[in-house]
């Protein structure tokens, strides 16, 4: 389900035929932020950002707010926290021994780290949350899981 924008859309010219579709290359602006306006992500400041629709670079449900707008839209979008990151996953959350950390890793409390899957498939990133001579306690949630979430979006062009 789409979820309703929080602002109206900037208008847009009827000659301005092409939307967003689930296989389209974007080049847009974008923000994450949770509903009291700090920010997670944010590219106003920066260059913008090109995505490949339905390549995994967004969240699915971010990409679903994009779907049927054209290029020069400017929208927020509200989302509740099952429609964005879903709720916060306890059973995400391990402690870790330090003697299976790699030991070249720098371990910081509040810092997010980077591990390669098992299969070496991938890598994923855990936010370290607790450190003790012993152990470490990783948070493997999105950040904003269990959050309400504000998605910001200044579509540039689709190509």
């Amino acid at each position: 389900m789409k979820p309703s924008p929080a602002t109206p859309a900037t208008p847009v010219s009827p000659d301005r035929a092409p939307t967003v579709g689930r296989d389209s290359y974007l080049t847009l602006h974008y923000s994450l932020s949770d509903m009291e306006h700090t920010d997670y992500v944010s590219t106003f400041d920066l260059s913008p950002a090109t995505l490949q629709m339905g390549s995994g670079q967004l969240a699915e449900t971010l990409e679903a707010c994009l779907i049927g707008m054209a290029a020069g839209e400017r929208r927020i979008f509200e989302l509740a926290a099952e429609d964005a990151f879903g709720p916060h996953n306890p059973r995400l959350i391990e402690r870790i021994a330090r003697s299976a950390l790699p030991p070249d890793v720098e371990l910081k409390v509040n810092s997010l780290i980077e591990f390669s899957s098992p299969d070496g498939a991938g890598d994923f990133a855990g936010f370290l949350r607790e450190l003790t001579e012993s152990s470490a306690v990783f948070d493997f949630n999105h950040p904003l899981a269990g959050k309400p979430v504000r998605f910001e979006v200044q579509l540039i062009a689709i190509m």
